[in-house]
């Protein structure tokens, strides 16, 4: 038995698997959602799903391919209503409207920051070569995904 592939097996939890044992083929680490669910809050039975998430609603997206491979025009997504800036992290993907075009993008917070207006997140679509042209501002967020439905 390889001893590897023995530390991907713990308690029947699945467990992404990741070449970075072999130098050459190590694996970025890369910026990812936070945490907006507690496992306590995420219920499966065998015939319905039920996540315990105040202020959800469902979203889809539109085929403009700047968040691909992570999600697409077919997929679905869940997202809640940030109370404040605090619950909103670099790596969370959000929906905004934005200030130049109107639109409700969807896209990921890259980074944040404080400038004399107040605070501001810089996004970037996945797919996408460059950030997005404007500072969103908290006012701007209409949600913060918390799941994509595939």
């Amino acid at each position: 038995m390889n001893t590897v592939l023995t530390n991907f097996v713990y308690f029947d939890s699945e467990k992404p698997f990741s070449f970075s044992f072999v130098p050459f083929m190590a694996s970025p680490e890369r910026v990812s959602p936070s945490d907006h669910l507690q496992e306590s809050q995420i219920h499966v039975y065998d015939d319905k799903v039920i996540i315990d998430a105040k202020g959800a609603t469902w979203a889809s997206f539109t085929d403009t391919n700047s968040m691909d491979p992570f999600f697409d025009d077919t997929a679905n997504s869940i997202e809640i209503t940030p109370s404040s800036p605090a619950d909103v992290e670099v790596g969370d993907i959000i929906s905004y409207r934005s200030s130049i075009t109107g639109d409700l993008i969807v896209h990921r917070v890259v980074s944040q920051g404080v400038d004399d207006s107040g605070v501001f997140y810089i996004v970037k679509g996945d797919n996408n070569p460059s950030q997005d042209p404007e500072k969103v501002r908290f006012d701007q967020i209409h949600g913060v995904l918390i799941g994509i439905l595939y």
